[in-house]
């Protein structure tokens, strides 16, 4: 499912109600939504380069991240610097909508970071990021979290465009890997697709849903920046951290980003790691 921003909605920096309702239906029923037009490019192209010298870095030094830590794959975000802090990133209006509708009027932001994939990377565990709350109701329970992933540049099959399966946030299997069995007796009656997706767009899931990371086959690293609203009523861990200056980018977004300012150095490769 996919909805298209319109030129006029950007110019308000609000979806019509229409929108925000298709997309809301899309997370209750396919676990998952893209919104194209979501991000300008011109800030995108700004973080693209600055996060490509990172990779750089990363690589050289083989710290490979995410789930089961495969060959390939950062646990990379954009720097939580000036003057990298966009506002329409870490309080990208439409995103806020949509978490809104989905969530309740009582948001927060746990996340601030994204994942990598580099040319040359394997095929990561199939798994979801969050479990059901309640495993023993037999059916599964609204959307308590939601990742939001921006995409610096056009997501596709050949660079590495995420796995994903879509309906599996309603599956009330237990477990954070899911099972060769359980994969195949999914596959059989609901496979999965790709999410791919357009340059400044949004895919938003619910975190319940299967995934995984794939080889990129392209000869470009290709990076993924994520944030995570979740529902107010869970547990808060440690704050995001962000370099002073980046205060307005954050402020009066509509809801708590969960963040603490410094202006002492940080590795920002390392603070907001999970």
């Amino acid at each position: 499912m996919e909805v298209t921003i319109t030129p006029k909605e950007v110019a308000a920096g609000r979806m019509t109600d229409e929108h925000v309702t298709q997309a809301v239906q899309a997370i209750h029923e396919d676990g998952l939504i893209v919104l194209n037009n979501a991000v300008p490019h011109d800030k995108l192209d700004i973080l693209r380069e600055r996060m490509t010298e990172d990779s750089v870095k990363l690589i050289a030094n083989q710290k490979w991240g995410g789930a089961g830590h495969i060959t390939g794959h950062l646990q990379q975000g954009a720097p939580p610097i000036p003057p990298f802090v966009f506002r329409e990133i870490v309080s990208n209006p439409f995103a806020i909508q949509v978490s809104k509708g989905v969530l309740s009027n009582s948001v927060f932001n746990s996340f601030y970071n994204g994942n990598t994939n580099t040319p040359g990377s394997k095929k990561q565990p199939l798994h979801r990021d969050k479990y059901h709350l309640w495993d023993d109701l037999g059916v599964a329970h609204p959307a308590t979290s939601l990742v939001i992933n921006i995409s610096p540049l056009d997501t596709t099959v050949e660079n590495g465009a995420v796995e994903l399966w879509p309906r599996s946030h309603l599956d009330v299997t237990t477990g954070r890997r899911i099972s060769e069995e359980d994969e195949e007796k999914r596959r059989a009656v609901d496979p999965p697709i790709r999410g791919c997706a357009k340059k400044g767009s949004l895919l938003i899931r619910d975190m319940r849903v299967w995934h995984r990371g794939v080889p990129n086959e392209s000869d470009e690293i290709r990076h993924m920046i994520a944030l995570v609203h979740n529902i107010g009523f869970l547990r808060r861990g440690k704050p995001l951290v962000y370099a002073k200056g980046c205060e307005d980018a954050l402020a009066d977004s509509g809801i708590d980003q969960h963040a603490v300012f410094t202006d002492e150095p940080f590795d920002y490769l390392v603070f907001n790691a999970p």
